[in-house]
Parts: structure tokens; sequence; C-alpha cells
């Protein structure tokens, strides 16, 4: 039987608030798309209180940033980054190019087509999110992008040193310094002053990510990224401290970020729901955590691992930490899930910012039929065929005769009979009739 000890909103309040953003995007993406860099630089003006001569930075300027940090950052970013790329390339080598003669005289083949142009958001206005640099930019590099564009808001009122020097270390041929709904919309559309790219990638508030739903279609995306979730899944093999710092590691994100416990022991979740408050005493982000916590973190609990399983995969969490005695038995039987965190000695923070995964990954239940960004995601692949000899065009054509009749497509009937008069040593065949009625 499942029980909640704890609730968060109901869906009637979540169904509000989203409407109140898809109204404000609207009029945002409208307004650009009518008045261009002019409005960018009042919404920059407005959100961000930020209007500089040039939003791109240059040359000189990222080298400036790189100054303001110790050595010591910048080997922590270096070895973040080849985390993520060694990690990135392994994912890249596995997608092979493929090429088989699939029937005599046929070749059919594909090739993974890397994109000429993405657009990386970097979240930065209230946490410089430097890892997501990363995990977008240093992916897209090397999946073989040509052109990417990196962005993120200005921090307390200036380029983020740490943000920018990611990024210029990353790979990105482009660096803005331009936040929120009008960098996304700037991108994607295109600005006099911002060429348009092919594809948005990175996480964002709960209006970026309305954003890039409102312009999936006019480019691509990489998936529909929302506010943080983070499920932990736990049994009395572990203890309320933990649980209750991996919930509020992942509640700091924002005030709508969900956190939800789910435990096979009860003891386990009412020790948790004490150290979640206990911890909200003395946590720095407590503001933050505190919010999303009441009104979005929840504690359930369950009598059997298969009844975790089944609300596990219902809630189709983006982050899912995994701490029972066998994580193992979600690994093989969960299929809705961003990333699994499996065992105590790993942590969603790790793969937030270092140890190789992509964090940027679906929510609101988008796991179902999604993963994360990965350098896939960079990648179109793209089929081709060959007819290497006059036999196999005859043949296929034969065939491919008969199913346009049945489906009355005369012109595509026609470009089969065509092969077979030419290729087939039937130079008497009329036009249009299929093959079968012509013989």
């Amino acid at each position: 039987m499942i029980r909640y000890l704890k609730r968060g909103r109901t869906a009637a309040v979540k169904t509000d608030d989203d409407a109140k953003v898809r109204a404000t995007v609207e009029d945002i993406i409208r307004d650009i798309e009518t008045r261009g860099d002019d409005a960018v630089r009042d919404y920059s003006r407005k959100f961000d209180n930020w209007d500089p001569a040039d939003f791109r930075l240059s040359r000189a300027e990222i080298e400036a940033a790189r100054k303001q940090l110790s050595a010591r950052e910048i080997e922590d970013i270096a070895f973040a980054q080849s985390q993520v790329r060694n990690f990135a390339q392994i994912q890249r080598d596995s997608m092979r190019d493929v090429e088989v003669e699939t029937y005599p005289g046929v070749v059919l083949g594909h090739k993974h087509v890397p994109m000429n142009a993405v657009g990386c958001y970097i979240p930065g206005g209230k946490y410089p999110l430097l890892a997501s640099a990363h995990m977008s930019v240093l992916t897209a590099k090397v999946a073989g992008v040509k052109r990417i564009v990196s962005t993120a808001p200005p921090y307390q009122g200036k380029p983020h040193p740490a943000i920018v020097t990611a990024m210029d270390m990353a790979g990105a041929d482009e660096i803005l310094v331009l936040g929120g709904v009008q960098a996304v919309v700037a991108m994607a559309v295109g600005t006099p002053s911002v060429a348009p790219v092919d594809m948005l990638v990175g996480p964002g508030n709960m209006f970026v990510a309305e954003a890039k739903r409102q312009l999936y279609g006019r480019v691509g995306i990489d998936l529909f990224a929302g506010p943080t979730e983070t499920l932990v899944i736990a049994d009395d093999s572990v203890d309320g401290e933990l649980c209750a710092v991996d919930l509020l590691g992942q509640a700091e994100h924002g005030p709508t970020s969900p956190a939800v416990l789910l435990t096979t022991s009860e003891q386990l979740a009412r020790a948790t729901l004490a150290e979640v408050e206990r911890q909200l005493s003395i946590l720095p982000t407590a503001g933050i955590a505190a919010k999303a916590w009441a009104d979005c973190g929840e504690v359930i609990v369950c009598d059997s691992d298969e009844e975790m399983l089944q609300v596990a995969d219902d809630l189709a969490f983006e982050h899912v930490q995994v701490m029972t005695r066998d994580p193992d038995y979600f690994l093989n039987r969960m299929t809705n899930y961003g990333a699994l965190f499996l065992g105590p000695r790993t942590n969603v923070s790790f793969g937030d910012k270092v140890i190789g995964t992509n964090h940027t990954l679906p929510t609101n239940r988008n796991a179902r039929y999604t993963g994360g960004l990965w350098v896939g995601k960079f990648l179109k692949t793209c089929t081709y065929q060959r007819v290497l000899t006059d036999e196999a065009s005859a043949a296929m054509g034969e065939y491919c005769s008969r199913l346009c009749h049945m489906e009355n497509f005369a012109g595509h009937g026609e470009q089969a009979n065509i092969r077979v008069r030419r290729y087939g040593n039937r130079p008497d065949l009329p036009w249009y009739r299929p093959v079968e009625a012509q013989a």
C-alpha cells in the first residue's frame, strides 16, 4: 500500500502557474520577432538590468575574465571538462556509420551528420552554473558542430568570470552575456546582431523551458527541461541524514523544484522529515530549499521494492538516487528516468558537476519518451542508398511498382516502372500500369 506522509502542490495550482508562464513567453517571442535587437535590449534592461555596448564578448574580454580565476579554479574546470569530454567521446565512438549490401546489388547506409549551428544556454542569474557549459558546449564540440553560440546572463551586474572561462575552454565560437527568454529567442529567430542557430540546448528556469517549447519546430531542442526534480529511493540500509542531504541538495535549485523520498521504511521516512527540518536551520540556501520542500516535497512509503518501482516509473523523474541494498534491482527494471545514481557513494551533485555524465535531463515526466542531452543529440542520422546492378534495380522496381499500385500512387509507380523498362530489358512496357499487369 502506498502512503503519503507529505504531499506537494496540487496539479491545479501547477496548471495555473504554467498558463501564466506560457502567456508571458508568447508576448516576448512576438516582440523580439517584430523589433529584433531593440526588444532584446529592452528585456535585458528590464529583467537583468544589463545594457552593455555589445552582448557578444571580445577575445580581450574573455581573456580578462580568465585572469580573474585562480590557477586551482582553472584546473578544477579543466578536470570536470576532461571527464565530460571523455565520456562524450566514448559515446560518439559508439555511434558508427554503416554501409551494408542488404540485397544483391542494393547497398544501404547511414551517416551521423553534425548540426551546423547550436545555441547553448547556461543558467547563471541566481547560481553561476558553469557546469552547464561543459554539458552543452563541450558535448556539441565532441559531436563536431561547426558553430556553437553560448550565452549566460550577467551575474551581479557583470559577466561571471568562471562561466565565461568554462564556455571558452569548452570551445564556444561566440560568447554572449545575455539571459532569459530574450537570449534563447534571439538565438532561435535571429536578430541583426545574432545569426540564428539550428538547435537550442541547455537547462533553465520555467520561462526558458517554455520558450524552448514554443520555439520547437522552428529550431530543434535537446529536450523539455523545467525545474530540477530529484527522487531518492531508499530502504533502511541508509539513514535520514543522507536522504535529507540528497533531497535538499537539489531543492536549492529553485522554489518549484520537486524533491521526493520514496522508501519502504516508515522509520527512515520520519527520520528524514526531522532531518530536513534540522538541516534547513543551518543550510545557507535554506530560503530557496525550504520553499521548494514546503511546496513540492513529498515523502512516500511503500511496502516493497516492487511497489517503489511502480511509483518511480510513474513519476518519471529527472534524477533518481537509489540507496537500497540492491540498487541493481532498479537499474535492471526502471524504464522512466533521466539519470540513475546507484548506491550511497554517488549522488546527483557528482552528475551535475564533475563525474562525466550529462546533467541536462528530462523533467515533467518527459523521461517516459526521451533520455537526456548527449553527443547523439547533436547528430542527425541520415540514410542513403545505392543500387549497383541493372538486375537489382529491375527487381526492386517490380516490387515497388506493385506496392505503389495498391496505394494508387501512379507517379511513384512510374518511378519504378521506368527502371524496369531500362534496366530489366522491358522497353515494351507501357506507362503507369503495375509490372504484374504489364507482363
